[in-house]
């Protein structure tokens, strides 16, 4: 690492607000990763007549737990966890529900307000609240970090072919960025989910339409300028490929102000799946979304505890995220770093 890179990395450890935003979020995001062994209606680990399985990696009928029946076993049936535990044992999630598991049986109520069985209560379909809530957090973590790598990719590659070959070809893409941009973004994003059948990757897609212009304009001034640099004017004179002279003596300098703009890109790519999915256009129904959580949370206003969870939830990722993208700019201003 060079002296430069190493005074950005102190100036980033200084910040202390940057810091631990960074480290609650990484841990928020490390622990939804493994969502299916926090909150989930299958047993971690099974032990039964001196045998072990596991229910999270393979589907086991329920005549292997000495049931009646060959189909799938269900492990919230009383009846079958009673036949294991007499042959063995069950390890449960520390939350014994999915974010689809519908409670049944003597449990069962709708908007149940939080207690020790449901922290965070149940929602209007009797499924748990914090066992969504895990699992819309990694969705959304996910959906926006794709978003702004897959954004952040093309809007850098057509920023950089704009500045670096100027001319008519910077004209004709200046233009239709102007009319691309000017287009009214979240109706046409609604107006093509309400066509399409919406999933995981298909919103995807719809989104990077209009999501990589973020930072074409930047990367576009940087190649403005460095291109007239010394050295890149010595390398065209010595025959050496626009590609190579683009990507590695011009994107270099291009990419200290673009990874500034990231966290704040991913907290817009977060915001925007949460809108969509608050107005009823964003992921398929049932889906584990805090847009949806927010839409409960507006239409039972008798279950406080419902809007309360979604928006502080919200507010705590882009809160984090915003601090860690001012102590990323902050690392990266010159007058700080060389101070």
């Amino acid at each position: 690492m060079n002296p430069l890179n190493q005074r950005r990395l102190a100036a980033f450890k200084s910040s202390r607000r940057g810091m631990i935003s960074l480290a609650v979020f990484g841990l928020l995001f490390f622990l939804s990763l493994f969502a299916e062994l926090l909150a989930n209606d299958k047993p971690i680990l099974i032990r039964y007549d001196g045998a072990f399985y596991s229910p999270l990696l393979k589907n086991y009928p329920e005549t292997t737990f000495g049931g009646e029946f060959p189909t799938n076993a269900v492990y919230t049936d009383h009846e079958l966890q009673k036949s294991i535990e007499e042959k063995g044992w069950i390890v449960w999630p520390p939350i014994p529900y999915s974010y689809d598991t519908v409670l049944k049986g003597e449990n069962r109520m709708a908007l149940q307000p939080p207690s020790w069985a449901h922290l965070l209560g149940t929602d209007d379909q009797a499924r748990d609240v914090l066992a969504r809530l895990i699992y819309g957090f990694r969705i959304s973590v996910l959906f926006g970090l794709v978003l702004t790598i897959a954004s952040t990719a093309i809007g850098i590659a057509a920023g950089a072919v704009q500045g670096y070959f100027g001319g008519m070809v910077d004209l004709l893409m200046q233009r239709f960025l102007e009319i691309w941009s000017s287009l009214p973004t979240l109706y046409l994003l609604i107006i093509l989910a309400s066509f399409i059948q919406p999933g995981f990757w298909v919103l995807l897609g719809i989104m990077l339409l209009f999501s990589w212009m973020a930072l074409v304009g930047l990367v576009r001034a940087e190649f403005l300028r460095g291109r007239n640099f010394d050295y890149v004017r010595a390398a065209r004179a010595l025959g050496m490929m626009d590609a190579r002279i683009m990507f590695r003596h011009i994107l270099p300098n291009a990419m200290t102000a673009s990874l500034t703009f990231l966290p704040f890109i991913l907290a817009g790519s977060v915001t925007t799946l949460t809108s969509l999915d608050f107005l009823g256009f964003g992921l398929p129904v049932g889906s584990p979304s805090l847009g949806e959580l927010l839409l409960q949370g507006k239409n039972n206003l008798n279950a406080p505890w419902l809007a309360f969870t979604g928006f502080f939830i919200i507010a705590l990722m882009l809160s984090l995220l915003v601090f860690v993208g001012e102590a990323v700019r902050d690392a990266f201003n010159p007058r700080k770093v060389l101070a």
